[in-house]
């Protein structure tokens, strides 16, 4: 099946027509090929035309990591409508708000997230569809004012599933809007084209070296960009997609990683230290497991070493990236040994620099704001030109836009990139710029502690003092005088924090990254 234009959707398309029977998706107790999910994303997508859903509408998943979920990404693509999947841990009032901010034509979602519904449509006046799986009858949602309500079932049922609806889009139309967590102020959402997903799904695919018969787990939400391109990757190359609700109950899912025969593992630092915690890992054959992956933060040392001994056969890679352009760099797995706190190169077709605040390109050693070139750069925010003219800016070229992202950052004298910290996030201590991160890597890599988190609290003295905030492993003992003494060490003066607390968890967000916002 070959179009003028690439679609997104396309990738679904191409695959159930080229390996129709294949298990495209595995979810629990439920095993769907290719033929199965074209077959009611076809369907759904000409329920949603019959509802009212038109080229360029917005439709809101908010819903787990289900099959349902994947289905319905797939479908609204098909109705030639933009995508938006929102995390399912999302309260009734952020949810209010992304449906009235991209003013949703229709949301689809599940029936045990009921209350949060209810009170979000409640607060809407675009909406006019809601389609909901699992047992509607028994929630607030039938006797829900407004939209109209359809079950699951009865959207499957209604409409055709042995085509597609005619195409209506080009390449430049928005795909999806993703919305950032919002962790200073409110959501914002990226807006991301058809070019854009399908350049990142090759780029990225092509240094993975993703194949057909490649098995990838995805326990992140698909509402993170990083978890769900691990199902559009895998759609595009005709691979299988294990897909798990979440790393709460990690036996559970490292025995579905060796009952699935997993070759692909995308994985967060918390999921990692999460992993280092258990006791009997050694009991687990992971040896099918021919890449890992890591993106939020450069991976500490010691998270390396420990994967290494995990996935013995894996390449493992450290990547970062952001949501406004998806991934900027890789770490090439021969690389890991010489340069392991470095973040790598750009991904296949894609420049970056790095610029001082009079937006002149410095040179390597010297930290400054990160700019990214490329064709995975996001088109802007929805409807906040205010914040998109702030990310993007004129290039080199006449009439192009490249993405400031808002990142210190230093290149190498090999071009290897180093993440410093979020601007945002950069404590101004005794006149210095202080990174956390740097102060996070220091802490993470000392034996008995699991994880850290960094902020700058005012001070008096100091204008800001850096305070750490610090989880042991279990049956660890270490105090903070010791705690200290280790970046006393390791670190230069007015780095060492003035604070350092011994806390029994970090907060996160929906994505499985740790939260600094509450940490005082």
């Amino acid at each position: 099946m070959s179009h003028a234009v690439p679609l997104l959707h396309d990738f679904l398309l191409e695959s159930a027509q080229r390996l129709p029977d294949k298990v495209a998706l595995v979810c629990r107790a439920e095993r769907l090929t290719y033929r199965e999910i074209d077959a009611r994303s076809n369907a759904l997508a000409h329920t949603l035309i019959r509802s009212g859903v038109r080229r360029g509408d917005r439709v809101v998943v908010f819903a787990d990591n289900t099959a349902e979920t994947a289905i319905a990404f797939w479908a609204v693509l098909k109705a030639n409508a933009i995508v938006s999947v929102v995390n399912p841990l999302t309260k009734a009032d952020k949810l209010a708000y992304v449906l009235n901010d991209c003013r949703a034509a229709a949301l689809i979602s599940d029936a045990h997230l009921a209350p949060a519904i209810t009170d979000a449509v409640r607060q809407t006046s675009h909406l006019h569809t809601l389609i909901v799986s699992g047992d509607v009858g028994a929630t607030a949602l039938a006797d829900l004012d407004g939209p109209t309500l359809m079950t699951w079932a009865a959207a499957l049922e209604g409409g055709d599933r042995s085509t597609p609806p005619p195409r209506g889009c080009i390449d430049l139309d928005l795909a999806a809007i993703v919305y950032t967590s919002g962790s200073t102020g409110e959501p914002k959402g990226v807006m991301l084209t058809h070019r854009n997903m399908l350049t990142a799904a090759a780029s990225i695919s092509t240094y993975l070296e993703i194949q057909g018969d490649d098995v990838i787990l995805c326990v992140l939400p698909l509402a993170f960009d990083y978890g769900l391109y691990q199902m559009i990757m895998a759609f595009r190359a005709g691979a299988r997609l294990v897909l798990e609700r979440s790393f709460t109950y990690p036996a559970q899912v490292l025995h579905v990683v060796v009952d699935e025969e997993v070759t692909g593992f995308p994985g967060v630092p918390t999921i990692f230290a999460i992993m280092a915690g258990l006791k009997n890992l050694g009991d687990y054959d992971f040896s099918r497991v021919r890449f890992v992956t890591n993106t939020a933060a450069a991976l500490p040392e010691k998270h390396i070493e420990m994967l290494k001994v995990w996935f013995p056969r894996a390449k493992i890679f450290s990547m970062y990236g952001l949501t406004e352009c998806k991934r900027c760099t890789y770490l090439p797995p021969a690389d890991i040994e010489r340069k392991p706190t470095s973040v790598g190169i750009a991904i296949p077709n894609t420049e970056l620099w790095i610029v001082d605040e009079h937006d002149n390109r410095v040179p390597p050693g010297e930290v400054g704001e990160l700019v990214i070139r490329g064709a995975t750069v996001m088109k802007g925010y929805w409807e906040k030109p205010a914040a998109t003219a702030k990310r993007l800016r004129p290039g080199p070229v006449p009439g192009e836009q490249v993405l400031y992202t808002g990142d210190y950052c230093r290149l190498d004298e090999d071009g290897y990139l180093y993440f410093v910290g979020r601007m945002d996030d950069i404590i101004k201590s005794r006149g210095e710029k202080v990174a956390p991160r740097e102060i996070e890597m220091v802490l993470t890599n000392v034996p008995g502690v699991k994880e850290v988190a960094v902020i700058g609290v005012d001070d008096d003295v100091l204008g800001q003092a850096a305070k750490a905030f610090v989880v042991l492993d279990e049956g660890a003992s270490l105090t903070e005088r010791e705690l200290r003494r280790e970046c006393q060490q390791r670190l230069e003066s007015y780095m060492v924090p003035k604070y350092i607390e011994l806390i029994d968890h970090l907060p996160t967000t929906t994505s499985g990254k740790i939260s600094k916002t509450g940490l005082s």
